[in-house]
Parts: C-alpha cells; structure tokens; sequence
C-alpha cells in the first residue's frame, strides 16, 4: 500500500515542476518578443505631450511632476511609454505656457523672423529660393507659407517632423473670409506613413505646433523619401477644399548635424494632366418578371493618378436612386495601385415601381486613403434623364429586358 501512495506522491510533484517549467518558458517568450520595437511606426506628439517608443503591448504611463520623471527615467525600460501630462486643467487641456518637449524642442516662442534668421545656418541653398521677391503675379496668386522643422534621432532611430505653423492662407470661406485649415503629411514614395493635424477654426496663420516621429525608419533610407504636404480646409457640408500643397524631397537634405527649421511657400495643387478621369465597363439586366435590376462592375481603364505619389488605390460605390432619393448602396473590393483595376462584381437591386422611368444609378470611383477621407476619382450616372452612352445603355436595357448589356463610359468629374 506504501508503493503506490510514495509512486503518487512522486507524480504529482513531477506534474507540478513540469506545469511551472513551461510556464516560466512561455513567459520568457512573450516577454522577448515584448522588447523588440515595432517596425514603420510613429507616434504623435501635440502640444506638451512628450512620448517615447513602446512596444505595441506596454500600457501607458503618467507622470505627475518633474522629480518623478527623471527618478522613472533610468529604471524605465527603452521601450516604454511615458506621456507628460502635468498640470492639466479641470477640462483636460493644457495651459498657455506648455512644458519643454524633449523629443523637439520648444518652438512656441519663434516667430517667422527667427526661422528667417535661423535657416541661414541650417536650409539648404535650394530652400532660400521660397525667399526671393516675387512679381505681382506671383503675390496674386499666393497661398502662403508652412513653417516646420526635420529631425533624426539616432539613437532611437526615428526620424521627427514637427509641423510648426502656416502664415497668409487664402480665406476659402468667402461670406466668413476665412478658413479652417489642417494639413495631411505623407511620406513618398511607399506611402506607408499617413498623418494629418487637427483643425483649426476660422484662421488664416494657424500654429499647429504638431510633431510627428516615425521610428523603424533607417538614415540610409532618409535620402530616397519625400515628404508631401497637403493644406486643406475642412467643409462639414462638402468636399474638404485643396488651399495648396508642399512637397520636400529629402535628397541633399543633411540631417545627422541636428534639427533644421525651414519654410515653403505653398503652391497650387498640381492638377491632373489628363483631360479624362479615365473608363468604366458595367453591365446592365433589368428582369421585369422580377422587377429587379442586376448590375456588373467589370473594369476600370486609364484612371489619372490621385496624387504625387503615383497610382491609385480604386474602388466603385455604386447609388440606386428612385425619384432622385437614394434607395440602396453597394461597394466594390479596393484593388491596389493600378490604373486598370479588374472588379468583376455584380449586385442585385430591388426596383420598388414597375418600370425604370423614375431609377437612375450613380457610380462613384474613389480612391481608397486609411489616413483621411476617400478621394473621387470620377462620376457616372445612368437613367432616362442621362446624357451620352449613360442614357443610350439605359435605354437599350429598357428596350430589351432580360438581356446583359454591357458598355464603356467615360467618367466625368467628381
């Protein structure tokens, strides 16, 4: 009897050991992978808020006050987050007077003067030229000018793009004469980086004062990339308007003696050279036994570039409208950087009147953008009121129901 109960004894602390042994390996995994620094990634620092790397799985940290700071800062492991949020009033917001931000220097009491002054010693003789006089044309049509700064930090190797401010920006509001403006940043040519500030209500020289570090990214690469500059004003009701745009090839630029202020003068946003906005295959098949109307979005061809940076990510929404009210809405699958997309989607609408006089359908191709709002690319309506190929197609699947008709349409503005 004594054998069996020593034998069970033995095996249950056997089971134990082994039980505590793979978890101990398994939390020596997780914490390994822990440690390692996310690749492409940036991180966003708007006014006072002084953010280090972390790892996608460390959970934030506050410090109240400056004596605790530097005590956390030789126990704090490189990879944590730590965000300085002292001194915050009852509303969350921070007062005038914001602390020193580490990661970028403190940029709140420099004029445009002082960037004038400072650039001299710091800007490449190419970005003197936004300086020179300009003739009465030029004033005409001046969008104004962006102030910001470029960084590298090797040691934590992130590359720091503080947007400063903007000064003289044209009123695209004409009854306020004002604006509300905000940029969109992306870095050429991969696209991989897309960032954008927040608004700015009803200014024409709004300071910004955003910074924004990319880490993963090495110093080799920093001469390849260009950074572009898209200066909007927000519309709750539209269409956000283009004021201008700025774009910074990064070529010949020397970052590694430290931070390097500098301005552009903003220019008009550099129109698609294409008189079209390219084609759109769709195949049409109205069931009148059904009462159902089956559409086919099968290509797109020569779709104009969406940006500087090259090729299109499209995609179609498709409208069903009755009496001019819309009814029903599908989309198509994004397809990656192409100017001939193959969709090869079909849909299946339901018609709530007898007949397709009062239905008309509206296709929108879109650029798809995950940093703001999708771009239209181009617009196609068809229905019985439809000029061109949009009211022939219509009027052939009027004539002879149950029949797939297909066509090409030429895709007209947004």
């Amino acid at each position: 009897d004594e054998i069996p109960t020593v034998v069970g004894i033995f095996s249950a602390f056997g089971l134990v050991f082994s039980v505590s042994l793979f978890a101990w390996i398994c939390c020596q995994r997780k914490s390994s992978k822990s440690n390692k620094t996310p690749p492409y990634k940036f991180v966003h620092v708007l006014k006072g808020v002084d953010i280090y790397p972390e790892n996608l799985n460390s959970k934030k940290k506050f410090g109240a006050d400056d004596k605790s700071e530097t005590k956390n800062k030789s126990v704090m492991p490189k990879n944590s987050l730590h965000l300085d949020l002292e001194k915050r009033d009852l509303n969350g917001n921070f007062p005038k007077t914001t602390p020193k931000i580490q990661s970028s220097p403190d940029l709140e009491n420099l004029s445009p003067k002082h960037f004038a002054e400072r650039k001299k010693d710091s800007v490449s003789p190419d970005s003197l030229k936004s300086t020179t006089s300009l003739s009465s044309e030029e004033k005409q049509d001046k969008l104004g000018t962006l102030f910001f700064s470029l960084e590298y930090n090797f040691e934590k190797k992130a590359f720091v793009v503080n947007i400063k401010e903007a000064r003289g920006l044209p009123a695209m509001d004409e009854q306020s004469m004002t604006s509300d403006p905000y940029i969109k940043m992306t870095i050429l040519p991969e696209k991989k980086h897309k960032v954008k500030t927040r608004v700015l209500r009803k200014t024409l020289d709004p300071a910004f004062d955003e910074t924004f570090t990319f880490y993963g990214i090495p110093y080799s690469q920093i001469q390849d990339l260009t950074l572009h500059f898209m200066i909007l004003s927000f519309d709750r009701f539209s269409r956000d308007d283009v004021i201008g745009e700025v774009l910074i090839p990064l070529a010949g630029i020397e970052l590694s003696e430290g931070r390097m202020l500098m301005d552009r003068e903003i220019i008009k946003r550099n129109v698609r050279k294409s008189s079209g906005r390219g084609e759109l295959l769709i195949s049409l098949c109205y069931q009148s036994t059904t009462n159902t109307l089956t559409v086919v979005v099968l290509k797109a061809r020569h779709l104009p570039k969406s940006d500087v940076s090259g090729l299109s990510d499209p995609y179609v929404k498709v409208n069903l409208y009755h009496a001019k009210k819309r009814i029903s809405k599908k989309k198509t699958h994004v397809k990656k950087c192409t100017p001939n997309a193959v969709f090869n989607e079909l849909f299946v609408f339901d018609i709530p009147c007898e007949g397709l006089d009062d239905i008309s359908i509206e296709f929108l191709v879109l650029d798809s953008d995950r940093g703001s709002r999708n771009e239209v690319i181009g617009r196609l309506i068809l229905g019985s009121s439809a000029e061109g190929t949009g009211g022939e197609h219509w009027k052939e699947i009027c004539e002879y129901p149950r029949r797939q008709i297909a066509k090409w349409h030429m895709l007209c503005d947004g």
